[in-house]
């Protein structure tokens, strides 16, 4: 297991964190260890980079039961990033999905009509058959 996701006593947390939520995460946490699937799994699931395995980490989310304990704390604190009680966060606030890496498109592809998708397959064709031919 991941040092990310273990929990320490309540102790261990500054008196900055006692009002976000913390205490309350931890007991529930303790009375329900074998539930929880940030506990279960993979810890880097929940701070992966790929949109499709934080899809995933906010789809296992979706049962635990601190779920909501989770999120209020991960909200007061302003996690800067993972996924905490079934939402995606990034720069300390929520966000809808995370983009894919890269830049994006400044003009949306251009979809091929129908008679050139053929023209170049009847191309494709005649270049392997004149291949096949001088062989």
């Amino acid at each position: 297991m991941s040092s990310a996701i273990a929990f320490a006593s309540e102790k261990a947390f500054s008196d900055e964190f006692a009002d976000h939520g913390v205490g309350e995460l931890l007991d529930a946490a303790t009375s329900s260890t074998d539930e929880m699937p940030c506990r279960a799994g993979d810890a880097d699931l929940w701070f992966a980079e790929t949109p499709a395995e934080l899809e995933r980490a906010k789809a296992l989310c979706s049962d635990c039961p601190v779920r909501a304990a989770c999120l209020s704390g991960a909200l007061a604190r302003r996690e800067p990033w993972g996924v905490w009680g079934g939402e995606i966060f990034e720069r300390g606030a929520v966000v809808a999905r995370k983009r894919p890496r890269g830049r994006p498109r400044k003009n949306p592809a251009i979809e091929r009509p129908a008679a050139v998708e053929r023209s170049a397959e009847r191309c494709a064709e005649t270049v392997g058959a004149q291949r096949s031919a001088a062989a």
